[in-house]
Parts: C-alpha cells; structure tokens; sequence
C-alpha cells in the first residue's frame, strides 16, 4: 500500500462526510473514555450493552460492510483466541466439565471467556472505527493546537506515520529484487528474515535523512510555530466525547442493575 494509496483510502464516502470532520483529539477522547470505563469490569453484560450501542454507530462511521471487516480483522482472530484461552486455563469456579493438567474448564471458566470476547470487541471494533477515519495531517493539527502538544514532538510523529505507508512498497520492490537475483525461490524463514533486515536498514537509513532535512529546515527549533490549517474544536466534537461516556456508563449501569458488576481488581 502506497503513501497515495493510503491517502485516497481516507478520503470520506458520500454520505459519511459528518464522522471525517469531528476533530482527530476529540475521536481520541471518545475511545480512551470508553475504554476507561469498559476496564473497570469484566463481565459479559456491560461489554454486551456496549457493543450493542456501539453497533448503532458503526454505520455513522460510514465504512461499508466489507471495509468494516477488513480494518477490523485482526480484533475479530484476536477476540476468539483470547476466549479460548481464557476458557481453557482461566479460573475455575463452578461445575467443573473437563479437567486435564493444566486445562481446566468450568462455570467460572466459561463465564470469562465470554465477558473477554465481548470486552475486546466492544473495546477494540470502535477504536479502530475511529481510527480508520483520521488523517495523519488533521491529527497533528489537532494535537499541537488543541492538546497543545511540542510541535517537534508532533512533526516528528507525523513524519514517522507518513513513512508506514512506504514500508509496503519498500517490501515488494525487496522481494522482486531477491527474485531476480535469483535468491528468493527456496528457504521461506531465512528469506524473510534476511528481506526483514534489509528492510530495517532501509528504514534507518530514510530515517536518517528524514531527520537531517527536517533539522535543515527548521523543525527541530524552539520558535513558536504556526499551523496553516487550523484545528477546531466544537459542539461535535463534544457530542461524540459525550457519546463515549454514555455508551461507557450505560454499560456500568446495566452491570450493576443485573448484579454481574464484577470490579477488575480484587
């Protein structure tokens, strides 16, 4: 995926306009409320309630059906895996059904293994919703002029992000390389460790030269900066904050109604 392929991947759907133009801060705040709230328990009916309203969202987000499950891959492999695993060696408490060694499944068992699928999902699908809809650009604005950030800080991070987007084609043209060379048709592991080292010395060689040029052009002073863009932050950018907190403590609150509030600590 190409720097140019990644911009064009943000650009907004029709009809999806409203989500891309709330502040990058404001789509941070909104996930790190929600996840703040969610880690205080850990059982099935908050993460249930939340991922439910949460799912009324989804479609705000504006990502197709296809985008959806493609950005959002990982956390659906990672959520079953988590819930195995917890199923197998987590606590037990209960009726006990199999015990063998080390593995042991019960009651209790079985119990945190849902409240951990439900968690990671109703945690980790809205946080890279919103994420998926931020520009790199439209964050660092947003970072050094509404969390009044370091601007060196900012700029630096987002040279850094500009330059993920080059690792994939920075890979291919690797591989193709190798190939012609006639050194990439056996030994998959020691093909790619090798590629990889190759491509980490690239990375710090750009690296390199990226700071040097930015250093060069004055980013690296302790000037006050301007931004050619401003940053605002206004009432939608508080509703969707406001949001978060909502979803957040509906969960809690339908947690301790139904008596299966159970504190993460203790």
């Amino acid at each position: 995926m190409s720097a140019t392929a990644a911009t064009d991947a943000l650009t907004p759907p029709r009809g999806a306009q409203a989500i891309y133009r709330v502040n990058p801060v404001a789509k941070l705040a909104a996930a790190l409320a929600l996840s703040l709230l969610l880690l205080v328990t850990i059982d099935a009916v908050s993460a249930a309630v939340a991922l439910v309203l949460e799912s009324v969202l989804f479609f705000w987000a504006g990502l197709g059906l296809r985008a959806f499950f493609r950005r959002t891959a990982a956390i659906w492999v990672a959520a079953p895996l988590a819930g195995v695993t917890t199923l197998l060696y987590g606590v037990s408490a209960g009726q006990s059904y199999l015990q063998f060694g080390l593995l042991h499944v019960s009651d209790g068992s079985i119990a945190l293994a849902l409240a951990t699928v439900l968690r990671i999902l109703a945690i980790g699908l809205p946080a890279v919703v919103l994420f998926a809809t931020i520009d790199p650009t439209d964050l660092a604005d947003g970072l050094a002029q509404v969390w009044r950030l370091p601007s060196r800080f900012v700029l630096g991070a987002l040279a850094g992000m500009r330059l993920l987007g080059l690792f994939f084609d920075d890979w291919r043209q690797l591989e193709l390389a190798r190939r012609a060379r006639g050194l990439g048709d056996t030994g998959r592991l020691r093909r790619f460790a090798n590629q990889a080292f190759a491509l980490l010395v690239l990375s710090i060689r750009r690296g390199s030269k990226l700071a040097t040029a930015m250093e060069a052009r004055g980013f690296g002073g302790d000037t006050v900066r301007t931004w050619a863009r401003p940053s605002p932050f206004g009432a939608k950018e508080w509703l969707l904050i406001a949001l978060g907190v909502v979803i957040g403590v509906a969960a809690l609150a339908a947690a301790v109604v139904t008596g299966s509030f159970n504190f993460v600590i203790g």
